[in-house]
């Protein structure tokens, strides 16, 4: 999951001077596509895989603004259903038809963090409902959350050919404060080891972070992947879901339903 964070890293840092995380698991194991068939790969227009995602509805994928931003729907496909990338057979290759971007974003780290891509026509899998304002539980301190993704499981490493996960605990809002001045405790929420060794990293931005069936998160930044005192960043997904429903809810015209 760090290397999740490190992909979305150093796309903030090619826009903001702050380090971008394009990220992966990072101390992770495998994880099935079976248990968890709302999760997806976004690839650009050259097939490679750049961020995450998660179906919230049979045309709908939430990601991170980051990884939509600057992007036409022709130059982003979901494979939804793949568990090995290069396992061509499994799943769908689906196309977009419209990108939402949350209209207040900027940046990763000043919050906003959401988007949400319009498929041409509806996935065969189930999606994962979005936490809302009355989840607050599951952003307690200590509360274990499941990260998802592709992303590197080094941070110079590569990134992995399998769908991985880590457990990530929710930090104390404080110690996010602490180490990064930038954090937004009404947007955003850290999750990790102070002693660092499990994280997102690069490729797993705007992948999901999971919790009592509810997407509760959004891989969205932070500063390497799985360093001391250097936890992952996260969209708190319940302080959106107002935001989020009428983009999500709303039934795309001429999408074909499974």
């Amino acid at each position: 999951m760090r290397r999740l964070l490190v992909l979305v890293l150093s796309a903030l840092l090619a826009s903001t001077g702050t380090a971008a995380a394009d990220e992966q698991v990072v101390g992770g194991e495998r994880a099935s596509i079976k248990a968890n068939p709302w999760a997806v790969y976004l690839v650009d227009d050259r097939g490679l895989q750049f961020c995450g995602g998660t179906i919230v509805a049979p045309a709908k994928v939430l990601t991170a603004a980051h990884c939509a931003i600057g992007r036409a729907p022709r130059e982003v496909q979901v494979v939804a259903g793949r568990e090995d990338k290069q396992d061509r057979q499994a799943g769908v290759v689906a196309s977009v038809a419209d990108i939402w971007i949350h209209k207040q974003y900027v940046s990763a780290d000043a919050g906003e963090d959401v988007a949400v891509l319009t498929l041409k026509d509806a996935l065969p899998y189930e999606p994962l409902p979005l936490a809302e304002l009355t989840d607050r539980a599951l952003y307690q301190p200590g509360t274990e959350l499941r990260a998802l993704g592709w992303g590197r499981t080094a941070e110079n490493g590569k990134t992995s050919r399998y769908l991985m996960q880590a457990t990530v605990p929710v930090l104390a809002d404080a110690f996010c404060v602490d180490t990064y001045p930038q954090f937004q405790r009404t947007d955003m929420f850290c999750a990790g080891y102070e002693g660092g060794k499990v994280d997102t990293c690069q490729g797993d931005s705007g992948g999901p972070i999971v919790a009592d069936g509810k997407l509760v998160g959004v891989t969205s930044w932070g500063e390497g992947c799985a360093r001391r005192n250097k936890p992952g960043v996260y969209v708190r997904i319940a302080r959106y879901a107002k935001d989020l429903h009428p983009v999500v809810d709303a039934s795309p015209p001429g999408v074909v339903q499974p």
